[in-house]
């Protein structure tokens, strides 16, 4: 797939996009059956587009020869009917190493993680991006957050980078993707894709709508997609009333239990999906499981959420 039509499909998708957990067994291997069918029920539920061994997939924990097993089994699970993107990261040559091990397992895209530890400068963080660019035939979508931080004018570089279709924040910063949405619209026009990339993205999806970032990944998707496509729909639909109740009600309340723990973000993940019927296993070290009481904790959440969808707005009563 050629960059132009990676970047329309995600530029106008029928809903959220979905980042699956990566399944593992009792042995604490790779599971590719339920893996398949975790991505199968997401894409049947409606889900825009695949990111396959991504954050939420645990990419740090994979081996090569488990990653491109997992990207293949997506690309499979799809079959076409949405786009299937990649992880890749760590150093410049081992994130080009799994550019590769995507491209050949049929990946649409990539996701390209921040850099390995290092605290690179403006000049080392463009480089590193521009060369996965040029190693791979698949259009990247870069990952802002932690120790890659980029200046709207690093954006501009990058937006005018062959291959290099778009910018996923994960860092939080509403003034600085303002001035850099700004920038790349005003140095490069064009169709440059934005994405919402913090944990649990629809807390803050209505200010990054307002700024001109109207995608975003939602990890609620893998656990309860009928919530997360509500919340989608509502957005869609300027159905604030809807997207307010959902938040108050739901999303707030899940964000601040998965303060309650370092690697939450991933491990409550993991822990909603079983809560729903699809053994996927435990997260892998270093991360960790939710307590026990968290767990009962999310359950209580999912409920209320799944309530709040047959509750009708005062409005329409």
């Amino acid at each position: 797939m050629t960059p132009a039509p990676l970047a329309a499909r995600l530029s106008i998708p029928g809903g959220p996009l979905f980042f699956p957990v990566t399944a593992y067994g009792q042995d604490g291997s790779v599971d590719l059956d339920a893996y398949r069918a975790h991505v199968r029920r997401g894409v049947e539920a409606g889900a825009a587009a695949v990111f396959a061994c991504c954050g939420t997939g645990e990419f740090h924990a994979l081996a090569p020869e488990e990653f491109e097993a997992c990207v293949r089994a997506a690309v499979e699970e799809a079959a076409g009917r949405v786009p299937v993107v990649a992880g890749t990261g760590y150093g410049t040559s081992l994130a080009k190493w799994y550019a590769g091990l995507a491209e050949a397992a049929g990946a649409d895209g990539l996701l390209a993680m921040p850099p390995y530890l290092v605290v690179a400068g403006q000049e080392g963080l463009l480089r590193h991006y521009k060369e996965i660019a040029a190693a791979t035939a698949l259009p990247v979508v870069v990952y802002q957050r932690d120790n890659a931080v980029f200046t709207p004018d690093t954006v501009v570089e990058l937006a005018r980078t062959d291959g290099i279709i778009g910018l996923k924040d994960g860092l939080g910063d509403l003034d600085l993707m303002q001035r850099t949405v700004s920038a790349v619209r005003t140095e490069v026009p064009g169709d440059f894709l934005y994405f919402n990339g913090l944990p649990t993205a629809e807390q803050t999806q209505l200010a990054y709508r307002a700024i001109g970032v109207p995608l975003y990944s939602s990890a609620v998707f893998c656990f309860a997609p009928e919530i997360a496509l509500a919340f989608y729909r509502a957005l869609q639909a300027g159905d604030d009333t809807t997207a307010h109740r959902l938040l108050d009600g739901f999303y707030r309340p899940f964000v601040e239990l998965r303060a309650q723990g370092r690697g939450y973000a991933v491990a409550l993940v993991k822990a909603g999906v079983r809560l729903r019927g699809l053994d996927v296993g435990e997260v892998r070290p270093p991360l960790h499981e939710p307590t026990e009481d968290h767990v009962k904790q999310l359950a209580q959440v999912i409920e209320r959420g799944y309530a709040l969808l047959d509750k009708e707005p005062e409005e329409a009563k």
